[in-house]
């Protein structure tokens, strides 16, 4: 079975991997940057610093597809001319026209890193944990006009486990894509999936966060939800604690509640690098290996001289 690969990042390696799994014939690789950038760019980028799907495709000889849309001309007569039976998507930023999602022989498939219908939209890893969900999970689905909501052909669940980033939970779900994708295909490839529509009803989506979501707000959120916010904004954008005027990039992975009180944003201990500010919820945060935004050379001195306990 024949098969071309769109996407980006862990998301495409894995899918790559997976497909290697079974015995697919990968026909090419459409890589994500290729849309935003120059070939001239993408030459020096993959000479200087080639990533780990680049170095897979070398290795396995897959054909590095150097294109700029997914709906150009160049990119359906490949399609055609290869008679591709399935195209595989993987993170992408354009919106398919229906010729290019009816091209394959047998399906469109995209990889959607949630458990379908909820969380359709933009990076889901975020949202998941932002809204103190204990499972995800990863789909894979048909391509139809519609973001998100063709019918589905696997699905698999993940746990997300209380100390868990956006970064654990987007590792635990492209490797389980790489399986699933690897237990798929061969089924695709002798008819024995039934695509199951997606009940609409249950539906929910969140679109991309603002930037004043970054700064930590304690008037309005418990220590629960600020810890979830700290946690899931990572890796992909700094969250920032506020003192006055001076803003502070917490560390996901130093921050503990603890079963003391206070008024709410009130300052109750200082350490190195750590502050420990009073929740809503008659709790406070420890923050700890803070770092002062810019100046991060100066965060201790910043807090041994400015900051005031109380």
């Amino acid at each position: 079975m024949k098969v071309v690969i769109l996407g980006q990042d862990g998301m495409l390696l894995n899918l790559i991997r997976g497909s290697l799994l079974a015995n697919m014939e990968i026909c090419g690789v459409f890589r994500y940057e290729r849309t935003l950038y120059s070939r001239l760019k993408m030459f020096f980028l993959d000479f200087f610093k080639s990533s780990p799907e680049l170095t897979l495709m070398k290795k396995h000889k897959i054909k590095d597809l150097k294109l700029k849309s997914a709906n150009s001309k160049e990119f359906k007569k490949f399609l055609l001319k290869e008679n591709i039976d399935i195209l595989l998507v993987g993170t992408w930023r354009e919106k398919l026209k229906k010729e290019i999602i009816d091209m394959p022989a047998i399906a469109s498939i995209n990889v959607h890193p949630s458990l379908l219908p909820k969380y359709r939209g933009a990076n889901p890893y975020l949202q998941t944990i932002l809204h103190g969900e204990k499972f995800s999970g990863v789909t894979f689905h048909l391509i139809n006009e519609e973001f998100d909501a063709g019918a589905i052909l696997a699905q698999e669940k993940i746990e997300i486990l209380d100390g868990d980033t956006s970064k654990e939970l987007k590792n635990k779900t492209i490797f389980k894509a790489r399986m699933l994708c690897a237990e798929l295909l061969p089924k695709l490839e002798n008819g024995l999936v039934i695509p199951v529509e997606q009940d609409n009803s249950q539906a929910t989506y969140y679109p991309n966060v603002n930037p004043q979501d970054m700064t930590l707000d304690f008037e309005k959120e418990t220590s629960t939800e600020i810890l979830r916010r700290v946690r899931a904004f990572y890796p992909f954008l700094p969250t920032y604690l506020q003192i006055d005027d001076t803003f502070f990039v917490t560390n996901p992975y130093e921050v503990t509640t603890l079963d003391i009180s206070g008024e709410t944003g009130e300052i109750l201990q200082k350490g190195t690098r750590t502050l420990t500010i009073a929740t809503k919820d008659g709790k406070a945060l420890k923050f700890g290996k803070l770092r002062l935004y810019k100046l991060g050379f100066l965060t201790q001195k910043y807090i041994d001289k400015v900051i005031k306990v109380g």
